[in-house]
């Protein structure tokens, strides 16, 4: 079958791997000059199973409030009439209910879990070297976010997931660089988590999949998509491109697309920020990947760098970086590793992320014949990718999925 995938990211790169693997003839459109150019270029890292949850939990809508009119804070809104922003938000309150935080993060951890399996495989399989580094340490300034942390922590209980709570000291312990000057009432192993270097991931597996046949078409653009006799036809430049199947891996160019084929979904782009610089003292750096609870930042080792990620923005389009969302990924990387390297000095980034109000990303078919998507993981890309890919090439290939994909697929919206 003649596939096309639309979409050089993560997800667009491992969905064309595990195609080209099923036997497929595959071809990746993408609209910039290489892989990981977009949004897994500023991934966090993060590969963590345990620690994948929706934005959307309970206590997060005060936290937000709380956090309005202060310098630094883990979640930034543009104030203005955006009726779309409104009907996100609204959808995005009622899934911060306890009842439908543990079902959402049930799915997200399904996926995620089998992605690292896939990710392993492909690791093992390929030699692959992409800065890896193992456990995730998840900290907690205060009492207060250690009181939001306790639906997660008990349904990590509940799954069996290997995690351990530490006190201060025993934190300090396991991450000795930590500073001793930032307030530290707890923290979260997760030692099969993991982190890692997305784009230098994604570029190894390119070069794999060019090997198995795969062709890349870079800075194209894909104007328009529509079915035409039970096959799928692109609009590239003005000219028709046709395909047996189509996958829609494009972030968030792929909700104009969609809309284009009159699908319709909840998605709202939240601009990400990401900020990497190189360590000046490796004694003061971190060994492995933390995050951040209160400001909901992460921090990964890459090698000889470090990679602060997080600060969502709604309500902006554009891609400026905004001050305030910096402040906060210094701030973060300033209080625990001061002495690591200069964060100011850091090469920042900014980009949109298509999520969807529950948190959980999409798979599978479209109501549109042999049309798919492989969308909506926001800032987890790289933790849902590998599984993610094999699920599509699956479908595709009319086999059945290694998982149950309940709640993954479109049938979640009727």
């Amino acid at each position: 079958m003649q596939v096309a995938v639309v979409g050089g990211g993560v997800n667009g790169v491992c969905t064309a791997y595990f195609l080209a693997e099923a036997g497929h003839e595959v071809v990746v459109l993408e609209r910039y000059g290489n892989v990981a150019q977009e949004t897994s270029f500023g991934n966090a890292g993060m590969v963590a199973p345990a620690h994948a949850a929706p934005w959307a939990a309970p206590g997060m809508p005060g936290k937000i409030l709380s956090y309005l009119w202060k310098s630094e804070a883990p979640v930034l809104i543009k104030a203005k009439f955006d009726p779309a922003l409104w009907r996100w938000m609204r959808r995005w309150l009622d899934e911060c209910k306890l009842d439908r935080f543990l079902v959402n993060r049930a799915r997200m951890q399904r996926l995620a879990s089998y992605s690292q399996q896939m990710l392993r495989l492909l690791r093992e399989h390929h030699s692959l070297d992409y800065e890896r580094t193992s456990g995730v340490l998840q900290l907690f300034r205060g009492e207060p976010d250690l009181r939001m942390a306790q639906p997660a922590l008990e349904w990590l209980q509940r799954c069996g997931m290997e995690h351990r709570l530490l006190d201060a000291d025993a934190a300090r312990a396991l991450e000795p660089a930590l500073s001793g000057e930032t307030p530290l009432a707890a923290a979260l192993h997760l030692p099969r988590d993991e982190s890692g270097n997305c784009p230098q991931f994604t570029r190894q597996l390119k070069k794999i999949a060019q090997d198995m046949g795969v062709g890349f078409h870079f800075n194209t653009q894909v104007e328009a998509i529509s079915p035409r006799n039970g096959r799928i036809d692109l609009t590239l430049g003005g000219q028709a491109f046709s395909a047996d199947a189509v996958v829609l891996a494009a972030g968030s160019e792929s909700q104009r697309l969609l809309r284009g084929s009159g699908i319709s979904l909840p998605f709202y782009p939240v601009k990400g920020y990401c900020g990497t610089a190189v360590i000046k003292d490796f004694d003061a750096a971190p060994l492995a990947a933390l995050a951040d609870e209160t400001y909901k930042v992460a921090i990964t080792r890459m090698g000889s760098r470090i990679r602060i990620a997080g600060a969502a923005e709604l309500g902006s389009r554009s891609s400026d970086l905004h001050a305030a969302a910096l402040r906060t990924l210094i701030k973060v990387g300033e209080d625990w590793f001061p002495r690591a390297t200069n964060f100011h000095s850091a090469t920042f980034w900014c980009g949109a992320r298509p999520m969807l109000p529950d948190g959980v990303p999409l798979l599978g078919a479209t109501p549109v014949r042999n049309l798919y998507i492989n969308i909506g993981d926001g800032a987890s890309g790289w933790a849902m990718a590998a599984g993610a890919g094999k699920v599509l090439a699956d479908l595709i290939s009319g086999r059945s999925t290694d998982i149950d994909l309940d709640g993954l697929t479109m049938a979640r919206y009727g």
